[in-house]
């Protein structure tokens, strides 16, 4: 048996060791149990770290039949502190919550079936409000440059990937909280489309804009833990239809040559994008044109989903903070987000969802002879520490502007999208985003795999030159 250092440290590679009996599902977890004990205390990606538990947990999956270990056999996962596990108080990034709870989310129910291993929660702005990943307890810092900051709200969870302190993690994504972090780190970051992952025990996350999601460093180990975890339940709101393959096998298969719209101007008002992120644009268009695609360039046609994404996203933060256990201990910029969000009314929220599934009909209606769309996924790179919170609410959002200009789209369409690591400029990765407006993850999943391919990425920060400590 091989040392605990020596086992794999991608999903797919950890699941098949465990299989085979090259590796135990517990020399894989005390691997990643160390380098999150070395690496966190310089990135505080890391909210609650489940030594014991997972431990535990990873000797219940060597104990099962082969035959029964399921797809994730021990494969270590960190999941975001909205998530709730059983036994475990739920922080949503803050101090809203006391109670440990009594169930897991149907997602983390999902991944233990599939065999694989809770090892922590992950930082996160308090409710996720904002595309950093700050609060009163501090910072997650990028692990590329730890003076920049890994993007939100699934900081922690990308950070944990990008660092290597596992090979996957759960984050979700209500206006690019997958795809911002994952861009700014380096990483794969799927959003699905809505109703693919359950959200259950609660009926939905942010209303129609939020997806719960998976974040990788490979586009393999993204679509394995999506077929684990993908379905759902009574309980949801939206149900999203089984898709005609496997992710697995989407991932496997050649994508074709297919017709791909680009953009590079930003459709949010005021949004300038930086030129540096336009020329690695164009650099992806070249080699996707060179690989046989049809690039075809539509800037000025991107949709604006802005006051329909900001109607929803005061609508869903709003009901979040009245559901959790403690809301008066809600930080005091979570409070004021609250208040500013005041003049959403019943009404004026119905109307935004009517006026999202409008959008959505747009979308697939005048971009109907297009396989893909590409943009970069975010306008600017990602800011240093604390330059998006050290000021009021309202200032906060209006900084946070060239981090969700291009994201928010697909959570108003529900629409899937992909953020893939295209480069880096100033030592910080830049990922561009795959948007499919006519179809599911299954479209999406071919191009990413053929783009890993032909511009391949450092598997992990300090891979790629970064900084870790």
């Amino acid at each position: 048996m091989p040392d605990a250092q020596d086992c794999p440290q991608e999903a797919v590679s950890i699941a098949r060791a465990v299989h085979s009996g090259r590796c135990t599902a517990r020399a894989v977890t005390d691997a990643s149990l160390s380098r999150i004990m070395a690496r966190d205390p310089a990135l505080h990606a890391v909210e609650q770290v489940f030594t014991g538990r997972a431990r535990a947990e990873a000797d219940a999956v060597d104990a099962r039949p082969v035959a029964v270990r399921g797809a994730l056999a021990g494969v270590p996962v960190a999941v975001k502190a909205e998530n709730r596990i059983a036994g475990v108080v739920t922080t949503h990034g803050g101090r809203t919550g006391s109670s440990p709870s009594e169930v897991d989310s149907e997602v983390v129910g999902r991944l233990r079936t599939a065999g694989a291993v809770l090892v922590a929660t992950t930082r996160m702005p308090e409710l996720g409000l904002f595309p950093f990943t700050e609060g009163d307890w501090g910072a997650t810092v990028n692990p590329w440059r730890t003076t920049h900051s890994p993007g939100g709200s699934s900081g922690g969870s990308a950070v944990a990937v990008a660092s290597g302190m596992v090979p996957v993690a759960i984050g979700s994504d209500g206006g690019g909280s997958i795809r911002i972090p994952s861009s700014a780190c380096g990483l794969v970051g799927l959003k699905p489309v809505r109703g693919r992952v359950s959200t259950a025990p609660s009926p939905d996350l942010w209303g129609p804009l939020g997806t719960i999601g998976v974040m990788s460093r490979t586009v393999a180990d993204s679509a394995l833990v999506y077929d684990a975890v993908r379905g759902s339940t009574r309980v949801d709101r939206y149900a999203a239809p089984e898709p005609g393959e496997s992710f697995g096998q989407a991932a496997a298969r050649e994508p074709g040559s297919l017709r791909i719209g680009w953009f590079t101007r930003s459709p949010w008002p005021g949004v300038r994008v930086d030129p540096r992120i336009c020329r690695l644009l164009a650099e992806t268009v070249d080699v996707l044109a060179a690989a046989g695609h049809r690039m075809v360039r539509l800037d000025g046609r991107w949709p604006d989903s802005s006051r329909s994404f900001t109607t929803l996203y005061y609508a869903g933060m709003r009901a979040s903070l009245r559901q959790v256990e403690h809301p008066d201990l809600a930080e005091a910029r979570t409070r004021e987000v609250a208040r500013s969000g005041s003049w959403v009314r019943p009404l004026v929220r119905l109307s935004a969802i009517k006026a999202a599934g409008r959008l959505a009909k747009r979308v697939r209606s005048e971009f109907s002879e297009y396989d893909l769309l590409l943009t970069p996924t975010l306008a600017a790179l990602p800011p240093r520490v604390g330059q998006l919170s050290a000021v009021g609410a309202a200032r906060s959002w209006q900084r946070s502007l060239p981090f969700v200009a291009f994201t928010t789209l697909a959570n108003v369409t529900g629409h899937a999208a992909v953020c893939l690591p295209a480069g880096t400029i100033e030592g910080l990765p830049v990922g561009v985003q795959f948007y499919a407006p006519g179809g599911d993850e299954t479209r999406l999943f071919p191009i990413a795999s053929q783009w890993e391919r032909l511009r391949p990425w450092p598997r992990t920060a300090s891979a790629g030159g970064g900084l870790l400590l």
